[in-house]
Protein backbone atom coordinates (compact mmCIF):
# COMPACT_ATOMS: atom_id res chain seq x y z
CA UNK A 1 0.00 0.00 0.00
CA UNK A 2 2.62 2.06 0.82
CA UNK A 3 4.52 1.38 -2.35
CA UNK A 4 1.48 2.88 -4.14
CA UNK A 5 0.90 5.98 -2.23
CA UNK A 6 4.82 6.72 -3.16
CA UNK A 7 4.30 6.01 -6.67
CA UNK A 8 1.14 8.16 -7.02
CA UNK A 9 2.93 10.75 -5.25
CA UNK A 10 5.72 10.59 -7.56
CA UNK A 11 3.33 11.06 -10.57
CA UNK A 12 1.51 13.96 -9.20
CA UNK A 13 5.30 15.44 -8.81
CA UNK A 14 6.45 14.92 -12.30
CA UNK A 15 3.16 16.51 -13.26
CA UNK A 16 3.58 19.63 -11.29
CA UNK A 17 7.25 19.49 -12.47
CA UNK A 18 6.17 20.07 -16.02
CA UNK A 19 3.78 22.30 -15.49
CA UNK A 20 6.21 24.90 -13.71
CA UNK A 21 8.65 23.92 -16.68
CA UNK A 22 6.03 24.77 -19.10
CA UNK A 23 5.15 27.67 -17.21
CA UNK A 24 8.91 29.28 -16.79
CA UNK A 25 9.23 28.43 -20.50
CA UNK A 26 6.33 30.51 -21.07
CA UNK A 27 7.45 33.44 -19.41
CA UNK A 28 11.45 33.39 -20.61
CA UNK A 29 9.79 33.65 -24.15
CA UNK A 30 7.16 36.29 -23.50
CA UNK A 31 10.36 38.29 -22.10
CA UNK A 32 12.83 37.73 -24.81
CA UNK A 33 10.04 38.59 -26.98
CA UNK A 34 9.62 42.07 -25.03
CA UNK A 35 13.01 42.84 -25.16
CA UNK A 36 13.45 42.42 -28.62
CA UNK A 37 10.64 44.40 -29.08
CA UNK A 38 11.84 47.08 -26.87
CA UNK A 39 14.86 46.67 -29.22
CA UNK A 40 13.27 47.68 -31.90
CA UNK A 41 11.20 50.73 -30.77
CA UNK A 42 14.86 51.84 -29.76
CA UNK A 43 15.96 51.74 -33.29
CA UNK A 44 14.32 53.99 -35.61
CA UNK A 45 15.97 53.07 -38.88
CA UNK A 46 16.26 49.17 -38.90
CA UNK A 47 14.10 47.22 -41.41
CA UNK A 48 11.23 46.90 -38.90
CA UNK A 49 7.91 47.91 -38.91
CA UNK A 50 5.81 47.59 -35.35
CA UNK A 51 2.26 46.52 -35.35
CA UNK A 52 0.29 48.37 -32.71
CA UNK A 53 -3.21 47.25 -32.12
CA UNK A 54 -5.99 49.92 -31.72
CA UNK A 55 -8.30 48.93 -28.72
CA UNK A 56 -6.54 45.33 -28.27
CA UNK A 57 -7.80 42.77 -30.95
CA UNK A 58 -11.39 44.02 -31.08
CA UNK A 59 -12.80 42.53 -33.75
CA UNK A 60 -12.23 38.91 -31.83
CA UNK A 61 -13.16 40.39 -28.26
CA UNK A 62 -14.62 43.23 -26.72
CA UNK A 63 -12.41 46.63 -27.22
CA UNK A 64 -10.08 47.50 -24.51
CA UNK A 65 -10.95 43.98 -22.63
CA UNK A 66 -8.35 41.67 -20.91
CA UNK A 67 -9.28 39.01 -23.66
CA UNK A 68 -8.62 41.71 -26.24
CA UNK A 69 -5.48 41.98 -24.94
CA UNK A 70 -4.53 38.79 -24.55
CA UNK A 71 -5.25 38.07 -27.90
CA UNK A 72 -2.66 40.61 -28.97
CA UNK A 73 -0.23 38.76 -26.97
CA UNK A 74 -0.99 35.68 -28.11
CA UNK A 75 -0.18 36.68 -31.87
CA UNK A 76 2.78 38.44 -30.95
CA UNK A 77 1.49 42.38 -31.85
CA UNK A 78 4.23 44.57 -30.66
CA UNK A 79 2.04 47.24 -28.85
CA UNK A 80 -1.37 46.95 -27.22
CA UNK A 81 -3.37 50.31 -27.69
CA UNK A 82 -5.48 50.96 -24.57
CA UNK A 83 -7.61 53.92 -23.47
CA UNK A 84 -7.99 54.79 -19.96
CA UNK A 85 -10.40 57.28 -17.73
CA UNK A 86 -11.25 57.76 -14.72
CA UNK A 87 -14.05 56.36 -12.38
CA UNK A 88 -16.07 58.68 -9.72
CA UNK A 89 -14.37 57.07 -6.84
CA UNK A 90 -10.44 58.47 -8.93
CA UNK A 91 -9.61 54.26 -10.23
CA UNK A 92 -8.56 53.93 -13.58
CA UNK A 93 -10.04 51.72 -16.17
CA UNK A 94 -10.48 51.00 -19.56
CA UNK A 95 -12.56 52.65 -21.65
CA UNK A 96 -12.57 54.92 -24.73
CA UNK A 97 -15.40 56.91 -24.78
CA UNK A 98 -16.52 59.44 -21.79
CA UNK A 99 -19.89 57.53 -21.66
CA UNK A 100 -20.51 54.07 -21.44
CA UNK A 101 -23.51 53.16 -23.48
CA UNK A 102 -21.81 52.24 -26.73
CA UNK A 103 -19.31 49.51 -25.21
CA UNK A 104 -21.20 48.50 -21.88
CA UNK A 105 -24.71 47.17 -20.69
CA UNK A 106 -25.02 50.06 -18.38
CA UNK A 107 -25.47 53.81 -19.41
CA UNK A 108 -23.92 57.22 -18.42
CA UNK A 109 -20.91 59.29 -18.31
CA UNK A 110 -17.77 56.85 -16.49
CA UNK A 111 -17.18 59.49 -14.14
CA UNK A 112 -20.35 59.46 -12.40
CA UNK A 113 -19.90 55.36 -11.67
CA UNK A 114 -18.01 53.75 -9.04
CA UNK A 115 -15.52 51.03 -9.64
CA UNK A 116 -17.66 48.36 -7.72
CA UNK A 117 -20.65 49.50 -9.93
CA UNK A 118 -19.06 49.02 -13.14
CA UNK A 119 -17.94 45.50 -12.47
CA UNK A 120 -21.85 44.55 -12.00
CA UNK A 121 -21.91 45.69 -15.90
CA UNK A 122 -20.74 43.81 -18.97
CA UNK A 123 -18.65 44.61 -21.87
CA UNK A 124 -20.59 44.31 -25.71
CA UNK A 125 -18.52 43.24 -28.50
CA UNK A 126 -17.93 44.67 -31.84
CA UNK A 127 -21.63 44.43 -33.44
CA UNK A 128 -23.22 45.80 -29.45
CA UNK A 129 -23.93 42.58 -28.78
CA UNK A 130 -23.46 41.69 -24.32
CA UNK A 131 -20.47 39.61 -23.25
CA UNK A 132 -19.89 37.83 -20.32
CA UNK A 133 -16.70 39.92 -19.94
CA UNK A 134 -16.52 43.09 -17.39
CA UNK A 135 -14.59 46.75 -17.56
CA UNK A 136 -11.08 45.98 -16.17
CA UNK A 137 -8.91 47.82 -14.52
CA UNK A 138 -5.62 49.55 -15.88
CA UNK A 139 -3.96 47.87 -13.06
CA UNK A 140 -5.09 44.86 -13.55
CA UNK A 141 -4.61 44.87 -17.42
CA UNK A 142 -0.87 46.13 -16.65
CA UNK A 143 -0.30 43.02 -14.50
CA UNK A 144 -1.85 40.84 -18.07
CA UNK A 145 1.02 42.59 -19.99
CA UNK A 146 3.75 42.58 -17.79
CA UNK A 147 6.69 41.58 -19.38
CA UNK A 148 4.63 40.06 -22.39
CA UNK A 149 3.94 43.14 -24.84
CA UNK A 150 4.31 47.07 -24.77
CA UNK A 151 1.51 48.98 -24.17
CA UNK A 152 -0.03 52.41 -25.48
CA UNK A 153 -1.98 54.45 -23.09
CA UNK A 154 -4.49 57.08 -24.88
CA UNK A 155 -7.03 59.22 -23.06
CA UNK A 156 -4.42 59.48 -20.49
CA UNK A 157 -2.83 62.62 -21.31
CA UNK A 158 -4.67 64.63 -17.93
CA UNK A 159 -3.80 62.17 -15.45
CA UNK A 160 -0.05 60.62 -17.10
CA UNK A 161 0.81 60.95 -12.93
CA UNK A 162 -1.92 58.48 -11.73
CA UNK A 163 -1.34 56.03 -14.59
CA UNK A 164 2.28 56.18 -13.70
CA UNK A 165 1.44 55.24 -10.01
CA UNK A 166 -0.12 52.20 -11.30
CA UNK A 167 2.83 51.28 -13.63
CA UNK A 168 5.14 51.74 -10.72
CA UNK A 169 3.03 49.42 -8.64
CA UNK A 170 2.59 46.14 -11.45
CA UNK A 171 6.52 46.98 -12.63
CA UNK A 172 5.37 48.02 -15.82
CA UNK A 173 6.74 51.93 -15.98
CA UNK A 174 9.16 50.61 -18.55
CA UNK A 175 6.73 48.79 -21.08
CA UNK A 176 4.44 51.92 -21.55
CA UNK A 177 4.16 54.20 -23.65
CA UNK A 178 2.34 57.46 -23.14
CA UNK A 179 1.70 60.20 -25.90
CA UNK A 180 -0.12 63.71 -26.22
CA UNK A 181 0.20 67.12 -28.42
CA UNK A 182 0.98 69.54 -26.15
CA UNK A 183 4.31 70.99 -26.49
CA UNK A 184 7.37 70.30 -24.30
CA UNK A 185 6.87 73.19 -22.07
CA UNK A 186 3.12 72.79 -21.11
CA UNK A 187 3.92 69.04 -20.33
CA UNK A 188 6.72 69.49 -18.40
CA UNK A 189 4.47 72.61 -16.57
CA UNK A 190 2.11 69.16 -15.90
CA UNK A 191 3.93 66.74 -15.09
CA UNK A 192 7.53 68.48 -13.89
CA UNK A 193 10.69 66.04 -14.19
CA UNK A 194 8.13 62.91 -14.73
CA UNK A 195 9.19 63.11 -18.47
CA UNK A 196 11.92 62.04 -18.06
CA UNK A 197 10.84 58.34 -15.96
CA UNK A 198 8.46 57.25 -18.82
CA UNK A 199 8.19 56.63 -22.48
CA UNK A 200 6.50 59.47 -24.21
CA UNK A 201 5.48 59.97 -27.52
CA UNK A 202 4.19 63.97 -29.02
CA UNK A 203 1.88 63.37 -31.61
CA UNK A 204 2.39 66.04 -34.73
CA UNK A 205 -0.41 67.37 -37.48
CA UNK A 206 0.13 69.55 -40.22
CA UNK A 207 -1.68 72.30 -37.57
CA UNK A 208 0.48 71.64 -35.17
CA UNK A 209 1.72 75.44 -33.79
CA UNK A 210 5.19 76.25 -35.24
CA UNK A 211 5.62 72.47 -35.82
CA UNK A 212 9.26 72.61 -36.68
CA UNK A 213 10.00 74.12 -33.46
CA UNK A 214 7.66 71.63 -31.61
CA UNK A 215 9.38 68.96 -33.15
CA UNK A 216 13.10 70.16 -32.18
CA UNK A 217 12.38 70.90 -28.94
CA UNK A 218 11.30 67.35 -27.77
CA UNK A 219 14.27 65.84 -29.79
CA UNK A 220 16.33 68.11 -27.58
CA UNK A 221 15.00 67.85 -24.36
CA UNK A 222 13.87 64.72 -24.24
CA UNK A 223 14.75 62.40 -27.48
CA UNK A 224 11.29 60.93 -28.19
CA UNK A 225 11.70 57.10 -29.12
CA UNK A 226 9.00 57.64 -31.39
CA UNK A 227 6.68 60.38 -33.29
CA UNK A 228 2.71 59.60 -34.12
CA UNK A 229 2.27 61.70 -37.19
CA UNK A 230 -1.71 62.56 -38.23
CA UNK A 231 -2.05 62.94 -42.44
CA UNK A 232 -5.02 63.64 -44.32
CA UNK A 233 -3.12 63.60 -48.23
CA UNK A 234 -0.94 62.47 -49.64
CA UNK A 235 0.90 65.86 -50.09
CA UNK A 236 1.08 66.57 -47.00
CA UNK A 237 4.26 68.38 -45.93
CA UNK A 238 4.80 66.34 -42.58
CA UNK A 239 6.39 63.77 -44.96
CA UNK A 240 9.72 66.28 -45.68
CA UNK A 241 9.91 65.96 -41.69
CA UNK A 242 9.81 61.94 -41.39
CA UNK A 243 12.94 61.33 -42.67
CA UNK A 244 14.58 64.11 -40.38
CA UNK A 245 13.13 62.81 -37.11
CA UNK A 246 13.89 59.01 -38.15
CA UNK A 247 17.70 60.22 -38.28
CA UNK A 248 17.26 61.89 -35.15
CA UNK A 249 16.99 59.02 -33.34
CA UNK A 250 12.50 58.69 -33.47
CA UNK A 251 10.22 55.93 -35.00
CA UNK A 252 7.46 57.38 -36.81
CA UNK A 253 3.87 55.87 -35.82
CA UNK A 254 0.64 56.20 -38.35
CA UNK A 255 -2.51 54.90 -37.93
CA UNK A 256 -4.17 53.37 -40.67
CA UNK A 257 -7.46 52.94 -39.23
CA UNK A 258 -10.03 56.36 -40.86
CA UNK A 259 -8.77 58.33 -43.77
CA UNK A 260 -8.56 61.95 -41.19
CA UNK A 261 -5.25 59.89 -39.76
CA UNK A 262 -3.88 58.53 -43.05
CA UNK A 263 -5.67 59.96 -46.04
CA UNK A 264 -6.98 57.03 -48.22
CA UNK A 265 -4.51 54.30 -47.05
CA UNK A 266 -6.85 52.73 -44.28
CA UNK A 267 -7.03 49.35 -43.17
CA UNK A 268 -10.22 48.75 -45.47
CA UNK A 269 -8.10 49.64 -48.61
CA UNK A 270 -5.65 47.32 -47.27
CA UNK A 271 -7.89 44.02 -47.12
CA UNK A 272 -7.83 44.24 -51.40
CA UNK A 273 -4.96 46.19 -51.53
CA UNK A 274 -2.16 45.96 -48.68
CA UNK A 275 0.56 47.56 -50.51
CA UNK A 276 -1.32 50.57 -51.80
CA UNK A 277 -2.33 51.22 -47.38
CA UNK A 278 0.21 49.65 -45.52
CA UNK A 279 3.10 49.55 -48.01
CA UNK A 280 2.48 53.29 -49.11
CA UNK A 281 2.93 54.56 -45.57
CA UNK A 282 6.02 52.63 -44.96
CA UNK A 283 7.16 53.56 -48.21
CA UNK A 284 6.45 57.40 -46.65
CA UNK A 285 8.83 56.29 -43.86
CA UNK A 286 6.07 54.73 -40.96
CA UNK A 287 8.21 51.76 -38.76
CA UNK A 288 5.28 51.72 -36.31
CA UNK A 289 1.78 51.39 -37.68
CA UNK A 290 -1.49 51.48 -35.77
CA UNK A 291 -4.28 49.00 -37.13
CA UNK A 292 -7.65 47.74 -36.59
CA UNK A 293 -6.41 44.36 -38.08
CA UNK A 294 -3.66 43.25 -36.27
CA UNK A 295 -3.50 39.76 -38.11
CA UNK A 296 -3.50 40.95 -41.05
CA UNK A 297 -0.92 43.36 -41.14
CA UNK A 298 0.94 40.71 -39.24
CA UNK A 299 0.72 38.48 -42.17
CA UNK A 300 1.46 41.36 -44.43
CA UNK A 301 4.59 42.32 -42.90
CA UNK A 302 6.00 39.08 -42.38
CA UNK A 303 5.29 38.22 -46.13
CA UNK A 304 7.54 41.17 -46.77
CA UNK A 305 10.04 39.95 -44.53
CA UNK A 306 9.56 43.23 -42.14
CA UNK A 307 8.61 41.54 -39.03
CA UNK A 308 9.64 38.53 -37.31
Amino acid sequence: MAYKLIAILLIICSFNLAACTQQSLERNKNQNNLEKITKHLKNSTDNYVMVAAHRGDWRNAPENSIQAIKNCIKMRVDIVEIDVRMTKDSILVLMHDKTIDRTTTGKGKITDWTLDSLKNLQLKNGCGIRTHHNIPTLKEAMLVTKGKILVNLDKCSGYMDLAYNVLKETGTVNQVIFKGSKDIDQVKEKYGDLLSEIIYMPIIKENTPYLSGHVDDFIIENKPLAFEVLFNDDDSPMFEMIQNIKNKGSRIWVNTLWESLCGEHTDDLAIDDPDGSWGWVIDKGANIIQTDRPELLLEYLREKGLHD
